[in-house]
């Protein structure tokens, strides 16, 4: 299994690309269509999906570009999908000194299961505190985790739907039960994994 980080955007969004064999998966493509389809060309092989983590603007940016380019699905929680076309909820709105984002609805809702797209098998877990539809991504020795567990950080929680505690029960319960190893992919910055921020993230002392 392969996976890219390409920061996106003025606050550097980490957009991913996860490939094995034939198929390829695009994670939260904030900004930045043409970089992202630069590094796709580079892999040489036909996205399958774009996955989305959460709906924040930053995270959902080039969405309509990529989809359009390569006839592909977008997934998305239930509880978010209302957010792609509002710049209020998804909070493009909110800066206004940004073109407001309107991204067409989902085309599959987020089950919390296993899912199979292509050779590519991962199952999606809730990670809500952040935002209410939050969702992350385990794979089988990494997980991609939105905005919920940062190298060091967690994700913010004054936000509309933000909620701090519920944000700490996601990651006990969703994320620091992976094994040590495991790398985590986070929304922003650098990556980490599951041993260290048991060990050294503020937020987790005492846990």
């Amino acid at each position: 299994m392969n996976i890219k980080c390409i920061p996106t955007g003025v606050i550097q969004e980490n957009c991913y690309l996860i490939w094995d064999n034939d198929t390829l998966l695009i994670v939260d493509p904030g900004e930045d269509a043409d970089k992202i389809i630069g590094e796709i060309e580079k892999i040489k092989l036909k996205p399958q999906a774009i996955l989305l983590t959460h709906t924040h603007y930053d995270h959902i940016g080039a969405v309509d570009q990529l989809r359009d380019a390569f006839k592909i699905p977008v997934y998305v929680d239930e509880k978010e999908n209302a957010w792609l076309s509002d710049p209020t909820l998804n909070l493009s709105g909110n800066h206004p000194e940004m073109t407001p984002i309107i991204v067409r609805p989902a085309d599959e809702l987020w089950e919390y299961r296993t899912y199979q797209i292509g050779s590519i098998t991962f199952k999606v877990v809730p990670t809500p505190g952040h935002s209410y539809g939050s969702v992350s991504f385990i794979f089988d020795s990494f997980v991609v985790a939105g905005d919920a567990l940062f190298n060091g950080s967690i994700g913010r929680t004054d936000l509309y739907t933000g909620n701090f505690e519920q944000l700490i029960n996601s990651i006990v319960t969703q994320l620091l039960i992976l094994p040590d190893d495991f790398v985590v992919y986070p929304g922003h910055g650098m990556r980490t994994t599951i041993l260290h921020e048991k060990q050294t993230n503020p937020f987790l002392r005492g846990i």
